[in-house]
């Protein structure tokens, strides 16, 4: 039976927590004592507490983010009335920030405030040895990284086949957007590269093909970037897929000839652009070139087949409809594979909340944090553009669409798309749950009665997207019409990358 056990609830299956298995590889003597169990947050927080009670620990180490804070909170209570002995230590960026205002740390022992590596360590011999620490609340110290021992070799086999990997080559970030946590970091810090990179080696010998990178600026120092892409391209097979998040506006010669190396589907680019408006951008403390950015965007669309997903948030202090959807029309002609419309949360510790008052900012007191109003939207047009969002992402993120989308779009995507939004919520009362032959079904009638379309380039483009879904049977648009199962679904089942990745690819 382990001693310690240390535990997150993911946010589905396929997450693999790297920050348990930091927390693991630096506890020296006690990882022999130490086990980790992974949930998710669709089980039931009574049925962990009987799987963790089970064990019969002494400690348990819990890491608490914004998508499992609630369902942390109520495993919490449950362990401490069942057991009051057992020694509870949260750690995250949930509690890290106004950490004694929260339910769920009233109910913990112990908090570790950022960096947990080696005060969790230090907080175990404590408590192992009979010490009482001082505080309840302990600021995490924060070692140089050669001093870190990694997490990679805690990845089990079954993560490796079955589950996200996440690595990083640098922690941090130099920059100051007040919406982020990362403003509150003093720049970014690399790994030692020689180090770094023998561990990606070991994991890809032991079968890794997909890296999901969780550096802040992937590309902030050239040099380092082209060794580790260097790296993968001496490697590189049909299954390789490695996820980047890169600074929209630094993209120089050496990294795009590089990056035209890489062959199809092998690399996804996540592209933060959040606003295009400057006195937004400046208001939140945000430095971005937009020339720059726009320019790199069309370059790696037209020169590259890099995955590109970009970023956008709607409801930042001082932003208004018609300035999101001149942001959002300038992202589409530059055609990204997928825009990404998040809605504005106000995260623990962020400086945003700094413009709570001058700009009359309500956000939801409940997880996920998200804004309600601001003194330029209300919650009507809130309400609007979460649905807007989810509908984008069914139409104009999956790739479903791609023959028809153009025709919905027209001239004026972002007036369009806010049309077809109150009328698919008004048609179906919903935003989730929509089956895909019913989607279409909808599509088709929106597009001649709201939109005006032509019937026959409708209904060409519609059947031109139909026939890729897989879908068998009468065609719902077109009910004459009935349609087999297709290669192209069969070659999409057994591709390593998503299903809504392929269906991008060109």
């Amino acid at each position: 039976m382990p001693t310690i056990v240390l535990s997150t609830l993911n946010a589905r299956y396929h997450h693999a927590a790297m920050g348990l298995r930091y927390l693991y590889a630096n506890l020296q003597e006690y990882q022999a004592i130490t086990r980790i169990v992974e949930f998710t947050i669709n089980q039931r927080p009574l049925d962990l507490a009987e799987q963790i009670l089970a064990l019969k620990p002494r400690i348990v180490g819990l890491s608490v983010y914004i998508w499992n804070v609630t369902e942390t909170t109520e495993l919490v209570a449950i362990l401490k009335a069942l057991e009051p002995n057992l020694t509870i230590v949260l750690g995250g960026p949930e509690v890290s920030y106004e950490t004694e205002q929260q339910t769920i740390t009233q109910w913990a022992d112990y908090v570790i405030t950022g960096a947990g590596e080696i005060s969790f360590y230090q907080l175990c011999s404590q408590l192992l040895q009979h010490q009482l620490p001082i505080s309840k609340v302990i600021a995490g110290m924060q070692a140089p990284l050669a001093q870190l021992a990694l997490p990679y070799d805690y990845y089990t086999d079954e993560d490796i086949q079955q589950r996200f990997v996440y690595v990083e080559a640098s922690r941090g970030c130099p920059f100051k957007c007040e919406f982020c946590l990362s403003a509150l970091d003093k720049t970014a810090y690399p790994f030692e590269l020689e180090r770094f990179l023998q561990a990606m080696d070991k994991l890809w010998q032991r079968g890794l093909r997909h890296f999901k990178f969780v550096d802040r600026t992937f590309n902030l120092k050239t040099p380092t970037t082209l060794a580790i892409l260097d790296f993968f391209l001496k490697r590189i097979d049909d299954k390789t897929f490695l996820h980047f998040e890169l600074i929209p506006d630094h993209l120089p010669e050496a990294l795009k000839d590089k990056i035209q190396q890489f062959p199809s589907g092998s690399l996804q680019f996540e592209i933060g652009i959040q606003t295009f408006n400057p006195e937004v951008q400046n208001l939140i403390s945000r430095k971005q070139d937009n020339e720059k950015s726009k320019a790199n965007i069309k370059w790696l669309r037209e020169n590259t087949t890099a995955h590109l997903h970009t970023d956008l948030i709607f409801g930042l202090p001082s932003e208004d409809l018609a300035s999101f959807g001149q942001g959002f029309n300038q992202l589409i002609a530059l055609n990204p594979h997928e825009i990404q419309v998040g809605i504005l949360k106000r995260l623990r510790g962020t400086p945003i909340i700094r413009h709570t008052e001058n700009f009359k900012m309500i956000y939801n007191p409940q997880t996920p944090y998200n804004i309600l109003k601001t003194d330029c939207i209300d919650f009507q047009t809130m309400q609007h553009m979460n649905r807007f969002a989810r509908y984008w992402d069914m139409i104009g993120n999956s790739g479903r669409f791609e023959a028809t989308l153009p025709l919905l779009l027209g001239e004026q995507p972002f007036e369009r798309f806010w049309q077809l939004t109150a009328w698919l919520y008004q048609a179906s009362t919903q935003t989730h749950q929509i089956a895909l032959p019913r989607l279409f079904s909808f599509i088709h009638q929106a597009g001649q009665e709201m939109l005006g379309l032509d019937l026959a380039q409708l209904e060409d483009a519609l059947l031109q997207d139909y026939a890729k879904t897989g879908q068998k049977g009468q065609i719902p648009f077109k009910p004459e019409l009935t349609q087999r199962q297709n290669i192209n679904q069969q070659t999409i089942a057994k591709t390593p990358h998503s299903a809504r990745q392929y269906r991008h690819l060109s």
